[in-house]
């Protein structure tokens, strides 16, 4: 491949994933000040109350997911990857305008959850494609025998902005007491976000359309993507199942873990977002790594290995950790579940946009990530704060962590199986 080649597919992987990555980035800064914004917003006599409040605000926005791929999908099935990415950036950053500008309940009373509540639906809308619409853009722009290679620098972005807001909280901690960041501190983070705005707006404008979108005959209005994927009904389930896995891995060693680390095993601030900002330097090492594996190895292999990892290790690790919490251990967990959703997530995005038929490959890879996303991996944080207050186990998202690679495991275990399936992804 020459020179002027690889620039120009290296500055596409770099224009189409910096919108992803100020997607991920909200729903990181909201993870990671779960506890500042449930003070701000959701005022209550139990502090329990008020964290569940404010982490069932991050998972809402999980549950608009499903409408953003089905409706942003087949906009962008129809109408082309390019004008459906910048529309998706611009959706997302009015989303994270409203968060970062809400009042606080003392100050405009009700008003302020219900426009951060709105303001979580909007993100999660424009999320439900987002994530879909550069996969499959990727995807398209490869050349052959590189796709999990080219499809990982989706995730490998996303890592790249828990481990920017990581360093903000980390910087942030350093230079404010813990009642100015309890009062504004947590807001510049979402200012920060709002003001890359225009510079992804930038190189989001910039995108060429895929050569595969535009020998496309058929492009699909809203009701035929609906019926194709009702038709593809059982295809799309194990297409969700097969993203659980890595989306409950996901948000509880990014979103969660700051949370966790504080409230739960009582360790500083500054501990916490360090061993995130570590996570999402090894995320971004492997996945492209994993993803490149599975190019060479298949992505099947993969994704057992994986899962099967991720089933045995969940509960025992983390019942090491609260034995005995200190930041050394939840390092080392840490980075070990990263691992597995490293591996796992490097071979699952690029087999979700192979097997969803090519007229709607868009909204059917981004409708089967968003039923995972909005049904497991978006509650994760509030369903591990809801265990663990429950159990008293301060071990029990482990348990979490297991359900999910067993789910992921059986679905991958469906397509290893079924003879269609085999043909299908070998042809």
């Amino acid at each position: 491949m020459a020179a002027s080649q690889r620039f120009r597919q290296a500055r596409a992987i770099a224009m189409v994933s910096s919108g992803n990555f100020l997607e991920m980035y909200d729903f990181m800064v909201f993870g990671y000040y779960a506890s500042a914004i449930s003070k701000a917003y959701f005022p209550s006599d139990s502090e329990l109350g008020s964290l569940m409040l404010a982490l069932m605000t991050f998972g809402a926005g999980f549950l608009m997911r499903p409408v953003g791929a089905l409706l942003l999908g087949a906009y962008i099935d129809r109408h082309g990857r390019r004008k459906g990415l910048i529309l998706t950036l611009a959706l997302m950053a009015l989303g994270t305008l409203i968060v970062a500008a809400t009042p606080r309940y003392a100050t405009i009373g009700l008003a302020a959850p219900l426009l951060v509540v709105a303001g979580r639906l909007i993100q999660g809308f424009s999320a439900g494609v987002e994530l879909g619409g550069v996969s499959v853009y990727l995807s398209e722009i490869a050349p052959p025998g590189k796709k999990g290679f080219y499809v990982a620098w989706q995730s490998a972005s996303q890592q790249m902005a828990v481990a920017f807001a990581a360093a903000i909280g980390l910087l942030l901690n350093a230079l404010l007491g813990k009642a100015e960041m309890a009062s504004w501190g947590w807001r510049v983070p979402f200012l920060a976000g709002c003001a890359l705005v225009p510079f992804l707006m930038l190189m989001r404008r910039r995108l060429e359309e895929t050569e595969a979108f535009k020998a496309q005959v058929a492009r699909p209005a809203l009701g035929e993507v609906c019926r194709t994927l009702a038709a593809h009904w059982l295809l799309v389930l194990r297409g969700a199942f097969l993203v659980v896995t890595t989306t409950v891995f996901f948000y509880l060693i990014t979103a969660y873990a700051p949370t966790y680390g504080s409230t739960v095993l009582r360790l500083g601030p500054e501990e916490s977002f360090t061993v995130t900002l570590c996570v999402g330097l090894l995320n971004f090492t492997m996945l492209p790594l994993m993803g490149a594996l599975s190019d060479r190895v298949g992505r099947i292999p993969v994704l057992l290995v994986a899962s099967s990892v991720g089933l045995l290790i969940g509960y025992p690790l983390l019942h090491w950790l609260v034995a005995a919490p200190s930041f050394g251990r939840l390092m080392a967990v840490l980075l070990l579940l990263a691992a597995v959703y490293a591996s796992y997530n490097g071979a699952v995005l690029v087999f979700l946009a192979e097997i969803m038929p090519a007229h709607v490959r868009t909204s059917g890879f981004s409708f089967a990530y968003s039923l995972a996303a909005g049904l497991f991996g978006g509650f994760t944080p509030a369903i591990a704060t809801y265990l663990i207050g429950v159990t008293g186990d301060r071990a029990i998202p482990g348990v979490w962590l297991s359900i999910a690679a067993a789910i992921g495991l059986g679905s991958t275990l469906s397509f290893a199986w079924r003879r269609s399936d085999r043909a299908m992804l070998a042809s």
